[in-house]
């Protein structure tokens, strides 16, 4: 009888502590599965003209963007981004960063002008009076943070020039200089586009 107690004893001992190692190892694999997930790259000091912090990740991999813009024939501006190792997340994505995905911000003269979660966008001519001006495309994660690599952000800008034109000046001159150069229809009028790539961004930098 004494016997018996023991065994059982032992046997609920045994019971308890497979039990507890059954519990710990399953908080354990949902902290590395279950949980949140590990933070993508490493948010740095370093912050943008709004207070976002940088987002650091490794080069190999890492997320590119470049930048042309061309003027239309409304007095526009068409600006087309390529991006290489990055995504753009739809409207309505949860505030999380995750990897080569986001959005891209383009500014003009240090000016925030747009959120783009998309390639292609109009910009008005508003935002480009009379001069030189510098466009600006960087990229984003979803949480806010600004994709970086090296320290600086992943960012392409193109300088795009608009003058006042001749009004001697024969109309089909500027249609001769190819896509990148064009007479304004009705603002009088001349306006180059630019391009900036991510070889040309790093070459900036």
């Amino acid at each position: 009888m004494s016997w018996t107690r023991r065994l059982s004893t032992a046997l609920a001992v045994c019971v308890v502590l497979l039990a507890g190692s059954a519990g710990c190892g399953s908080r354990d694999a949902q902290g590395r599965d279950g949980g949140s997930p590990s933070p993508v790259g490493e948010l740095l000091d370093e912050r943008d003209e709004e207070g976002r912090p940088y987002r650091e990740v490794g080069g190999e991999g890492a997320p590119e963007v470049g930048v042309e813009v061309t003027p239309d024939t409304d007095g526009d501006w068409d600006v087309r981004l390529t991006v290489r190792n990055f995504r753009f997340s739809p409207e309505g994505t949860g505030r999380r960063a995750a990897a080569g995905r986001g959005l891209a911000h383009l500014y003009v003269n240090g000016r925030l002008v747009a959120a783009l979660r998309t390639p292609e966008y109009r910009l008005s001519a508003h935002f480009v009076p009379r001069g030189t001006h510098q466009v600006t495309a960087r990229l984003y994660a979803d949480d806010g943070s600004v994709w970086a690599v090296d320290g600086e952000p992943v960012e392409s800008t193109a300088d795009i020039t608009v003058s006042e034109q001749d009004p001697s000046a024969d109309p089909s001159a500027g249609a001769n200089a190819g896509p990148a150069a064009a007479v304004g229809g009705t603002d009088r009028r001349s306006r180059t586009g630019g391009r900036g790539s991510p070889e040309d961004a790093e070459g900036a930098s």
